[in-house]
């Protein structure tokens, strides 16, 4: 398959970059400048399961795209995708499939209305990946793992093709059978994580410390009622281990969405959090004006108030 993988940074870098070292035929959608570092510098990615280096990075602009690929991996960030569709007029033919990581769930509906729902795939990524200054990209756990799967009236016979394109890459990848409900369960994660370590500005390890287990556990409840009535409450070895993880003494784990405040960067936190706070019936929070994960949303919308101030 001829694969196009939208942007290099954290998500696409890595996964490319296993891609591309795997002998896949893979080709990075990119701006001018990341293309140019490619140039100069490859892709390195360094990670506890091996590290790579890769000194010739096939790139493209949107406008030197020629003609439709097999598959798009889109792993930008939720903010970028409206930008990122027009990028991919050219890249999306008739037999082209479209596999997206972002995180949440409206990303679907965006690029289904689109490029239509046959070509879209349900797709989501475990793994805690940072791009630093000069491009390279840190993998900061064993844990690499891609799940994606059709969704109500797709051909699974085109999943396969991908699923076998995918494997033995370097890294785990999963053809789920129900990967809408894997996506919720993610869902349910990264804004229990996302919420509390920017709430709270601090790793998962020192809001434990600080007794904040009885918060962690509260937005992750209030999270998990609204994937409930959406009809995918995360199933019991999903919440064990999430809850596992994120009420672990000493551990280090922050969520991306910091490591975005502490730079100064946008934040998905529309995404994350405030269309999770949308679906959210009322039923499914007995205080709402107690919830936590409407405490995190606002935190993160006067952070972006600010920002927008602040920025000359």
């Amino acid at each position: 398959m001829r694969i196009l993988v939208v942007g290099a940074g954290a998500v696409g870098g890595y996964f490319g970059g296993r891609l591309l070292a795997a002998g896949r035929d893979v080709t990075f959608l990119v701006r001018q400048a990341r293309g140019q570092q490619l140039d100069e510098r490859g892709l390195q990615v360094r990670s506890p399961l091996g590290d790579i280096t890769l000194t010739t990075v096939p790139w493209v602009r949107a406008d030197g795209i020629q003609r439709p690929y097999d598959l798009v991996l889109v792993s930008c960030k939720a903010g970028h995708l409206p930008s990122v569709m027009d990028d991919l007029a050219t890249a999306v033919g008739p037999g082209t499939l479209i596999l997206p990581l972002l995180n949440g769930l409206r990303h679907l509906e965006a690029l289904d209305q689109r490029f239509g729902a046959a070509h879209v795939l349900g797709g989501k990524c475990f793994v805690s990946l940072d791009k630093l200054d000069d491009g390279t990209i840190v993998h900061f756990n064993e844990r690499d793992d891609l799940s994606f799967g059709v969704r109500a009236g797709q051909d699974s016979a085109q999943a396969q093709t991908v699923a076998q394109t995918l494997a033995g890459a370097g890294f785990t990848a999963l053809l789920s059978p129900d990967i809408i409900q894997e996506m919720w369960e993610k869902w349910t994660f990264i804004a229990t994580a996302g919420g509390i370590t920017c709430l709270m500005r601090a790793s998962v390890g020192d809001v434990v410390a600080a007794g904040g287990v009885d918060l962690i556990c509260d937005l992750f409840e209030e999270c998990s009622a609204i994937a409930r009535g959406a009809g995918y409450p995360p199933r019991e070895p999903a919440r064990e281990a999430f809850l596992q993880v994120l009420t672990q003494p000493g551990s280090a784990l922050t969520a991306s969405m910091l490591r975005d405040v502490e730079r100064g960067d946008a934040t998905e936190a529309d995404h994350v959090l405030g269309d999770l706070l949308d679906r959210r019936l009322p039923e499914d929070v007995e205080t709402p004006d107690r919830s936590v994960l409407r405490l995190a949303y606002t935190h993160l919308l006067a952070y972006a108030a600010r920002r927008r101030r602040e920025q000359p």
